[in-house]
This record gives C-alpha cells, structure tokens and sequence, in this order.
C-alpha cells in the first residue's frame, strides 16, 4: 500500500479547479493538506496581506473540515520533515514562478530526493491562465511588449477547468502529526487590526466573481478607469492567493465576445504577461527592465524624505494622489487608474526612486504581487516592457477632473474638502473662502515646473 500523499497548498487556496487534486488522486486516494507558514515570505507582507492570507487559511481549513495541516518554518524543512514523518508517497504543488519560488522549490525538490528513493514534488498547473514560458514569438523568443504577447496567448487559449472538489481526495486528519501549528495560534501570530479586507476564501471569492459577471460586467470597458463609480471586479485578491483562478473567470465568459469581456481577458492577460517578464528577468524585481533608466538622477536628501511621507501619507495638496493613498491605507487597495496617476506623481512630480513606491505598495496592498506590481509601477515609470513614454506625465488635477469628474472619490476619502461642490474639488487652491477646504495643505509642487524637470531629466539620458 502506497502512503499518503501531501498537498502542499500555496497561491492556491481554493478546491475547485484545482490540477494538483487530480494529479495526487492518480496516485493515491488519501492526502494531507498542509500549509508552511514561511517566515521568508511573512517578513514581506504587511498587516493587510497577511491577515487575509490567514482569514483565507482559515476558510480553506472549514472546507477541509478542520484536516488542513498548519507548519511553520523553512519549506525545504518543513516539508521533508513531514514527508517522513507521514510517510508520504508524493508532494503535490501548483507551479511558482516568481524569483523566490523557483528557488525554494528547487531546494524542496532537492530534499526530497534525498529521502529513500526519492520522493517526487509533482507540479501540475499554476496560478496563471497560461504558464509562464509557454507564450513565445515565431522565432521562439519571448514577447518584449504587450500587444503581440497578448494575441499569441489569446491563439494559444487555456485548459478548461479542472473538475476539482473537497472531496476529490480523503483528507487525513493531523491532528496528532508532531509541529502542528493550531490555526487559532496563527491568529494570534500574524493576524490583526487593519484596513477592512474583503471577505476571505474561496466561496468569497465565486461569489464576488458571479455577482460581477451578472450585475457589473456590461459597463466594465466603460467605468473601469472611474474610481468614484467603484464598479471594477475587486477580484485580485482572491487571484493574488488563488481562491480563484483566472481559467475559471475565462470559462465563465467563454460565450462572450462584446467589449466588456474582451477588455477583462485584457487584463487578465496583463497579468500573465508581467508574469512572464518577471520568471525570465528576475533581476527586474529590483532593477529596471530598461538598463538606460540606471542613469536617471533622482531627489535625496530629508526633502526628498518629507516629500516621500507626504506622498505615503495622502499629504500631497494634490486632491486624486492623495485620496488614493488614503484609500490604500483604509483598504489595502487602490482603484488601477488611480495606481497610475500616483506613481506617475512619485516618479515624475516628486523624481523618487520607482521602487520606492513598489515597497510602499507591497506593505498595504492586500492585493501584493510582484510581478504585476513592480512592473506595473515601471510602466508608469518609462523604465519597463511595453512602458509608457517618460515624457508622457500624468497631469494628477487632469486625471482627477477626468476620471472623477463629479469629485465623489476624492471627498469619499479626503473629508477636508467636503465643503465642495463638483470637479472644483480637483483645484481647492482656487477656492476663494478657506472654511471650504477644511485645513487641507497647499500643493507641494508645481505640477507645470516639476514636469520640466522631469523632462529635463530623461534628455540627460
């Protein structure tokens, strides 16, 4: 009789389309579900992040009727630990991708090869629609922009969902395995106040999903960009820690062809795309994609370090910037448009370094991905793939009478500048009676100079 096998869940905290299940039950009809809690990856993650993740965890633990195995500690311990204290026949994964995955998953699988005869870790699937690596260009080089990337993986398509369940496998009870972390403990540990989350796990996550698909998908092309009509899907958190996966939101639209479901297979693909340039350029977690940006001067000095705090605390004098970092700091989220218009203000406003506003986002965004997130902020940058032209500056009082047009977003977050009425929220400089604007802080720059400088600045390059 062949022993168990582990299901080591990850960025895949869901049950429904999920390959893993399949692959260990070709195996074996009995698994353990477990989840290492790995002090590498918690020391990154803020409040926001983690206390999901654990509101998540628990949720996946309550459909696994109290049976999902908690550790903590190094995986490349912690799980061949396990594996022979169970005795286990294989370890079951979803592939990672990113820089720190291959490299813990290359130790795991290394250690495990040392048991015995070897015991395999058997990945099957991943957290994307189309695994990284696998979109390539007639002459079998990857995409550097996004355009031809996206109609290549359009053309290459995706698998159909998995026909996956909790009761695909029979889960072993752990109750009396040695370094059990009750869930509770983990509460206490790495749980929280913070920002107000959405709701966790995976029926969250359908639920959410098929509201939006039903209710709200008709104007997504149309009101995606609005942040003061909050109408985008709220799903890349549940993507982000896998209670949903992006093959199933694609299934689901399979019969759509309208805009609407063009522009979300749109974004869905972004987010393989920022996938694949991270698994190929790992160094680009950190540096920029394009190496001529390694030259650009940048602001330093306690100036720059005030003008930093602003920027993080919502102080800018700049109604939409800082109404989406204090929106940030409330949720743990942040409107896509308004992610722009911000980093856009860092970079080019303020001349700060990109990957300070990276780390920033890291912190407070429930929603944290690394590629999608540093790639995202070297779009905005210019120094990316496919990357918005330096020299195109977002005006932030232009974006905000934009795409906040009656001004509801930034009185919804800046309560100072209740007093006004419409778009001239976007410029409460030109309000004659100062009551109106409730304290609120001048500008702390010209938008008009500081976009010179910045262009300025790139033509040294």
């Amino acid at each position: 009789m062949t022993g168990p096998a582990i299901m080591w869940f990850r960025r895949d905290l869901r049950f429904i389309d999920l390959p893993p299940l399949l692959a260990a039950a070709d195996r074996t009809e009995e698994a353990l579900a477990v989840f290492v809690l790995d002090d590498a990856l918690l020391s990154t993650s803020g409040t926001p992040r983690t206390t999901f993740l654990v509101g998540c965890l628990n949720a996946l633990n309550d459909d696994l009727g109290g049976r999902l195995h908690i550790l903590r500690g190094p995986p490349a311990t912690a799980i061949p630990a396990l594996v022979r204290d169970v005795e286990a026949d294989s370890v079951h994964i979803s592939a990672d991708f990113g820089p720190y995955g291959v490299a813990r998953d290359t130790e795991v699988r290394t250690a495990l090869d040392e048991i015995g005869d070897g015991v395999p870790l058997i990945a099957t699937g991943s957290p994307y629609a189309v695994s990284p690596g696998r979109i390539l260009n007639k002459t079998g080089k990857p995409y550097q922009v996004f355009t031809p990337f996206r109609r290549a993986w359009l053309d290459h398509g995706w698998h159909t969902p998995a026909r996956t369940g909790p009761d695909t496998l029979r889960w072993r009870d752990p109750a009396d395995l040695r370094a059990h972390v009750p869930l509770e403990s983990v509460f206490g540990d790495i749980g929280g106040d913070g920002p107000q989350l959405p709701a966790v796990g995976e029926r969250a996550a359908l639920k959410r999903w098929r509201t939006y698909l039903h209710e709200d998908l008709d104007t997504y092309s149309a009101e995606r960009d609005r942040p003061d009509l909050d109408t985008t899907t709220r799903l890349s958190a549940y993507l982000k820690f896998g209670c949903i996966h992006p093959r199933t939101i694609l299934h689901e639209m399979r019969s759509r062809s309208d805009e609407n479901a063009r522009t979300l297979r749109s974004e869905l693909a972004w987010r393989d795309f920022y996938a694949d340039v991270l698994y190929r350029r790992p160094d680009t977690a950190r540096q920029n994609y394009n190496t001529k940006f390694d030259g650009l001067r940048y602001n330093s000095g306690p100036q720059a370090d005030a003008a930093f705090h602003a920027w993080c605390t919502g102080q800018t004098g700049y109604p939409i910037v800082d109404a989406g970092m204090r929106q940030l700091l409330a949720e743990g989220w942040m409107h896509n448009r308004v992610r722009m218009i911000v980093a856009s203000f860092l970079t080019k406003d303020l001349h700060l370094p990109w990957w300070w506003g990276a780390r920033h986002f890291m912190t407070y965004l429930v929603d944290g991905d690394l590629a999608s997130n540093q790639h995202g902020w070297q779009w905005t940058a210019g120094c990316g793939t496919d990357a918005a032209p330096y020299f195109r500056v977002f005006n932030p009082t232009g974006q905000g009478e934009r795409f906040d047009p009656a001004g509801d977003y930034v009185r919804r977050w800046v309560p100072e500048l209740r007093g006004i009425d419409g778009k001239a929220v976007h410029q409460p400089w030109k309000v004659s009676d100062s009551t109106d604007i409730g304290g609120y802080r001048p500008p702390i720059v010209d938008h008009a100079a500081e976009r010179i400088e910045a262009l300025a600045r790139y033509d040294e390059l």
